[in-house]
């Protein structure tokens, strides 16, 4: 559990009937790149408590702070999602909770 789920009050991921739903997820990391894939894994080991794999996500959602990370993070999601193409979306932001946070990631699993 991250501080921010104990300081806010909510959980990682949620399961409503055969749909999985994963809060917005960040992490720490010295790239763009490194920070997409920590928080992949993350949502999707969510995913995996609740008895989903990647194969299972439907949507996902990117947050990005700066354009200039557009293609790094998207090959990330490509290496992790290609074979299962779910519907996407990336979006720049002006900023994420934690100044050194450049990317933040959702997921949804349909079982």
């Amino acid at each position: 559990m991250s501080r921010w789920e104990s300081l806010y009050g909510y959980q990682r991921a949620v399961r409503t009937g055969d749909r999985i739903i994963t809060s917005g997820t960040t992490a720490p990391g010295p790239t763009a790149a490194a920070q997409a894939t920590a928080a992949f894994g993350i949502a999707l080991d969510a995913l995996a408590a609740h008895g989903a794999s990647a194969s299972d996500v439907v949507r996902t959602r990117m947050y990005i702070t700066d354009r200039a990370f557009a293609d790094e993070v998207g090959q990330v999601h490509s290496s992790l999602f290609g074979a299962v193409r779910p519907v996407t979306t990336m979006v720049v932001v002006a900023g994420l909770i934690d100044e050194s946070l450049l990317v933040e990631v959702e997921v949804e699993a349909q079982l």
